[in-house]
């Protein structure tokens, strides 16, 4: 029997990870490891597996006496708003959590990494293939996110290298879907949010960026069957994704046709927001043949606003969702922290 330690486990791609380790009959113990930073218990509230047990503790502080068979390391923020206020803590979540992570690895284990298209930048190759190297600025605004999963990347390639360590890499794909923060900060969750407060959905810039929209139920299949379910020996990177491509006006379009009165208002770009981000899945497809992302945006986002209504529903107070990071707000981030140090 094995024991699995899979940080992030109450946020949003973690929690529906969860759903899915909890269905194996191979594993005794699931240690589910969390700081409540964008997570929340409420997301892991249905679980009632005795096999599961919550630490609330920071990744790169967490000790245990237990060494793991499998690691899954989903533990970061991936929204814009909350990474770009808080660039030590998100680099320290990747990185330092990794480093100390490895040393909860029993000699053989796994060690499963939950990477990104943010490796890719603002790409000038479209599809991205995994062999592309970005576009990345690795001195602006969304670098501390982009560039700790690029870090965190090198490490576990290295570790594979000089160690021999059983590594999985994978590169997300925009992924949305139930138990989104509503306070989340991407597209689709803002949109939705804005829909059902005050009816103006905010788009930044003209809009015609694009994205490839993966509902979370089919991205968190190819997780399961990637990390442990399918004989692979294939380490990565792999994208994981929906290839195709959507542009953020027709989103807030569509969702503003859901719900009756909405109308979109446009605001100034975000600075470095990319211009365009689709996965080439030509590897995925050999990896993990049949696999693909069934669910088409307008049926995902129509689940989404579905829970996001139930959600709103049962509180009667809910943050709304919060405008973008912009640079003369880093700038007073990087003031405010130079002076109190």
């Amino acid at each position: 029997m094995r024991s699995i330690l899979l940080t992030g486990g109450c946020g949003f791609i973690g929690s529906h990870l969860l759903d899915q380790l909890v269905l194996r009959s191979d594993v005794d113990r699931i240690v589910v490891l969390d700081n409540l930073w964008t997570g929340t218990r409420a997301n892991i509230a249905h679980i009632r597996d005795e096999r599961v047990s919550i630490e609330i503790d920071d990744v790169e502080r967490f000790t245990s006496d237990t060494k793991f068979d499998e690691i899954i390391h989903m533990a970061s923020p991936a929204s814009p708003p909350w990474y770009m206020r808080e660039p030590i803590r998100t680099i320290t979540a990747n990185i330092g959590g990794a480093i100390n992570l490895l040393d909860a690895l029993k000699p053989g284990g796994r060690f499963s990494f939950a990477s990104t298209s943010e490796v890719y930048g603002d790409p000038l190759v479209s599809p991205q293939p995994e062999s592309y190297r970005g576009s990345v600025d690795c001195t602006g605004p969304r670098s501390s996110y982009d560039e700790s999963k690029r870090c965190t990347e090198s490490l576990l390639f290295e570790m594979r290298r000089t160690r021999g360590i059983d590594i999985r890499v994978v590169r997300l794909f925009n992924v949305y879907g139930p138990r989104t923060r509503i306070d989340d900060g991407r597209a689709v969750s803002n949109f939705i949010g804005q829909a059902l407060n005050d009816g103006v959905l905010t788009v930044y810039g003209d809009g015609e960026q694009s994205r490839s929209w993966g509902y979370v139920e089919d991205i968190v299949e190819g997780l399961a069957r990637f990390f442990w379910r399918d004989n692979i020996a294939y380490g990565g990177p792999l994208n994981l994704g929906n290839n195709r491509e959507v542009s953020v006006i027709d989103v807030a379009r569509y969702i503003a046709d859901l719900v009756p009165g909405c109308r979109i208002s446009f605001m100034p770009p975000v600075p470095q927001d990319p211009t365009n981000r689709c996965p080439d899945l030509t590897l995925c497809n050999r990896i993990l043949p049949g696999w693909r992302a069934k669910t088409s945006y307008e049926d995902g986002v129509a689940k989404t606003l579905d829970w996001f209504r139930g959600q709103m529903a049962g509180h009667a107070s809910m943050p709304k969702p919060p405008g973008p990071v912009f640079i003369d707000e880093v700038e007073h981030y990087k003031s405010s922290s130079a002076s109190s140090s």
